[in-house]
């Protein structure tokens, strides 16, 4: 785990701060955005193990965010984690649909999010 360096994409800076103290318990490097739009020159930039993406951003939401990341050749293998304020069944099947690899509802649930997030990055 703490090899990895995973991304951020989170408009609240509250809600950065909560992702990535949940990923510094376990030691994981991580980088925080605001915008989608960050996220892609971020992306291009450098290797990511993951990106979590907060589904209620601003201008370009998170399933077109996702959407942008899975046409590109060079990220399009990224595992991508959906997290949202506004949970609702519809919207995690939305989501689901969308490509995203899970989704959490906010608060995260630190054990949970982790578990799973391991699981996603070991298979990839």
């Amino acid at each position: 785990m703490n090899e990895w360096n995973v991304l951020i994409v989170e408009d609240e800076v509250d809600g950065q701060e909560v992702v990535q103290a949940i990923l510094g318990y376990f030691n994981i490097n991580a980088n925080a955005v605001g915008t989608a739009e960050e996220a892609i020159l971020l992306l291009n930039k450098q290797h990511y193990t993951a990106a979590i993406i907060d589904l209620g951003l601003p201008v370009m939401d998170g399933i077109q965010l996702l959407t942008t990341i899975r046409n590109h050749p060079n990220i399009s293998d990224i595992p991508c984690i959906a997290i949202t304020a506004f949970h609702t069944s519809q919207l995690k099947q939305e989501a689901l649909a969308a490509g995203f690899d899970a989704y959490f509802s906010k608060p995260l649930d630190d054990t949970g999010f982790m578990r799973e997030l391991d699981r996603i990055i070991s298979r990839s």
